[in-house]
């Protein structure tokens, strides 16, 4: 147990073990970088170095000491806390009796982080810890900290409490506040290294061996991704996207007079249909999308992550050209930007289809 164990961002690590061994970890820490590769993990894995019994030495922690199992019971007590905190539907009640541990794991309860959870936050900051030597609160998916909220937690951190360390984890560094960003000791992830992600896949033995280079690829470094990757699911996700790019390629071909109108509704129907995958059904597209324009780049040496249907992918690029494969993204961005609103988003792909055929058509005329 201890930091050896963690995948990748060596890094990373070694800020944090430097940190450790020169006594010098600050107030606030903002850990920034793409999603799923270990933030969260060293955040609580510092929580635990930070009060650890037993290491041999001051950078590490052992897992098995009385504080490091102590640490991990609070965790998950917080985490049982905040899903049964979700599942109320009354909004004061979600926030009723908040009490905070010594290791506290702070995360949105609703799709915000809510002004009563960085008030708990403030109050307990500045008071000593119950029964370690310092507390350790990590805050998961800080750009979702309420607005009404951001002013109280910069509150905190301009005046940062002696017993308390703050460890503000986030995707992106820049959907915070200057000012709070300024406040923290910024130490960035990076995705986790391809060889990693595919030792661990290979290891963990969940997927068949034909799909592990697929799986190794659409995780993109993320060992969250890696170890949660479903083929059977990512198939039926995929697989009304192949029927929709094999249509409006096919009616990009030079020559095509009209829409092949059965297979492009019937493909349109299925990426819309369930609404409450749509945005996992955006990502599987915006992962094809992205491999086509590799392909458009780069040819055959492209990375490409779907490498299990590449000859589909040569074969759609070269029916529909940069240009095609450009407005197919900017439809893409367009839904994206629509799934908060109540509109059709069947009609808009199937607009978007007809409006790629139409380029390919007016271009067929200016090259005849």
């Amino acid at each position: 147990m201890g930091f050896d164990t963690f995948l990748g961002n060596r890094k990373a690590v070694e800020t944090v073990r430097t940190l450790l061994a020169t006594g010098r970890v600050p107030g606030a820490l903002l850990f920034t970088g793409p999603d799923g590769v270990g933030k969260k993990t060293l955040a609580l894995m510092l929580a635990k170095a930070l009060n650890c019994q037993q290491s041999a030495t001051r950078d590490d922690f052992c897992g098995d000491c009385a504080r490091c199992r102590k640490a991990e019971e609070m965790l998950a007590a917080t985490r049982e806390d905040l899903q049964r905190r979700r599942e109320i539907k009354e909004a004061q009640r979600r926030v009723e009796g908040l009490v905070y541990f010594d290791v506290q794991l702070i995360e949105p309860i609703t799709k915000f982080i809510l002004i009563e959870q960085i008030r708990q936050l403030r109050s307990v900051a500045y008071t000593r810890p119950f029964e370690f030597s310092r507390r350790v609160f990590v805050i998961d998916q800080a750009q979702t900290i309420h607005w009404q909220a951001v002013d109280l937690m910069l509150k905190v951190l301009e005046e940062p409490p002696d017993t308390t360390t703050l460890v503000l984890v986030c995707s992106n560094a820049f959907a915070l506040r200057p000012t709070i960003r300024s406040r923290c000791l910024r130490i960035p992830f990076l995705p986790v290294d391809d060889a990693i992600i595919r030792d661990l896949i290979r290891k963990e033995g969940r997927v068949p061996q034909a799909q592990q280079e697929l799986a190794a690829r659409v995780a993109g470094g993320s060992v969250a991704a890696a170890r949660a990757f479903d083929s059977a699911q990512y198939e039926r996700r995929r697989r009304p996207w192949v029927g929709f790019l094999e249509s409006v390629a096919r009616n990009a071909e030079r020559g095509a007079a009209q829409p092949d109108w059965e297979t492009l509704f019937s493909s349109t129907r299925a990426l819309t249909e369930d609404r409450e995958v749509f945005e996992e059904t955006l990502r599987t597209g915006y992962l094809l999308l992205r491999d086509l324009e590799l392909l458009c780049e780069f040819g055959a040496a492209g990375p490409v992550a779907n490498v299990d249907i590449l000859p589909h992918l040569k074969n759609w690029v070269s029916q529909l050209g940069l240009r095609g494969v450009e407005r197919l993204k900017e439809g893409l961005d367009q839904a994206y930007r629509l799934q908060v609103r109540n509109v059709n988003q069947q009609l808009g792909f199937e607009t978007l289809a007809l409006d790629v055929w139409a380029a390919s058509l007016s271009s067929a005329a200016r090259r005849g």
